[in-house]
């Protein structure tokens, strides 16, 4: 019986120390999960698939995936220039190396990301707009980095799509739909009566603007509001040898440039633009009375264009009697 016993405790305490063992080498595999989640940060640098394209081509070519094949037919799959993704590491040159997600994974296993562009991808925004830049050079020796949009934390893939035949926001008929998704205040005004022809595709938000960032407010492409207008209103540019005092100061304080409802985009319809900075009292339009008063009836002078009936060149006049802009 002792000689039993004995043995009983022996069977006792080796199951325990196996069942200990084998929770230990059951957590381990996690444990080294872990370790090695936490391990790739922004800094991680996998290996490099084997074959490339066609490595990513095996999951990728099918129905689902269809829509990428476009990349061939755009600028960023030309294999025979060395210039794009296509004539280096094919789809890892912009998504990063592919090793661990094109590797072989056990069963039950969540494939690991690739590094950038995609779900989950382990690497920050900041260093994918610098896969980008490291081609577009003019983009990141430009005003991009302290820009309105850097400092939003928008990335090049929030505004551009490289898997299509041609990015939607180089084309001015489908760029304003890229800007508007984020600029709604703009979306409604250039949907009003009198607009830019931002919506019929014959301008386009980068016709005004520079959206990789530029030293002046709103990311004008010149340094200026007036010098943004002068580029296409350039019979308004002057020099005048009579000049409307808001004109060479701002365009904006008559004129709103993203749509209006007024005639010419005006903030205001005249006559009461043109009172906001001048008076009416003793106006020779405005009607009077015999008691020298303002009559009920509004002077024919006031109708139609209003002020500009008489005053028909506001922006400023070189004739020698124009010294009130009639001229």
């Amino acid at each position: 019986m002792q000689t039993l016993r004995a043995f009983s405790d022996k069977a006792g305490a080796t199951g325990l120390m196996l069942a200990l063992f084998a929770t230990l080498f059951a957590f381990q595999p996690i444990a080294n999960a872990q370790e090695e989640e936490g391990a790739k940060g922004d800094d991680y640098m996998p290996e490099y698939s084997r074959r490339g394209a066609d490595e990513c081509m095996r999951c990728h070519g099918d129905d689902e995936s269809a829509h990428l094949n476009a990349i061939f037919e755009g600028p960023h799959g030309v294999m025979a220039d060395e210039r794009t993704p296509f004539g280096g590491n094919q789809c890892e040159a912009c998504h990063g190396p592919g090793g661990d997600h094109a590797g072989r994974v056990g069963f039950g296993e969540e494939r690991p990301p690739m590094p950038a562009f995609g779900p989950n991808a382990p690497w920050s925004e900041e260093r994918e707009n610098q896969i980008c830049q490291d081609c577009h050079t003019e983009q990141k020796h430009g005003f991009w980095e302290g820009g309105t949009h850097q400092r939003q934390d928008v990335g090049c893939a929030d505004c551009h799509e490289s898997h299509v035949r041609r990015d939607p926001m180089t084309v001015a008929s489908t760029q304003s739909d890229g800007c508007l998704a984020c600029h709604t205040q703009q979306r409604a005004q250039v949907h009003r009566a009198f607009a830019h022809p931002v919506r019929h595709g014959e301008m386009s938000c980068a016709s005004c603007h520079e959206p990789h960032g530029a030293p002046n407010e709103a990311m004008l492409s010149s340094p200026t509001v007036n010098q943004n207008c002068y580029q296409c209103h350039a019979e308004k540019r002057g020099p005048f040898l009579w000049e409307h005092a808001p004109v060479p100061e701002d365009c904006t304080l008559c004129h709103r440039p993203h749509g209006s409802n007024n005639p010419a985009m005006l903030t205001r319809r005249s006559p009461l633009l043109c009172q906001q900075c001048h008076s009416r009292v003793g106006h020779a339009g405005i009607g009077r009375s015999t008691d020298d008063l303002p009559g009920r009836n509004p002077s024919a002078f006031l109708l139609g264009q209003s002020c500009t009936n008489c005053h028909s060149q506001v922006h400023g006049s070189n004739h020698p009697s124009g010294s009130l802009l009639s001229r």
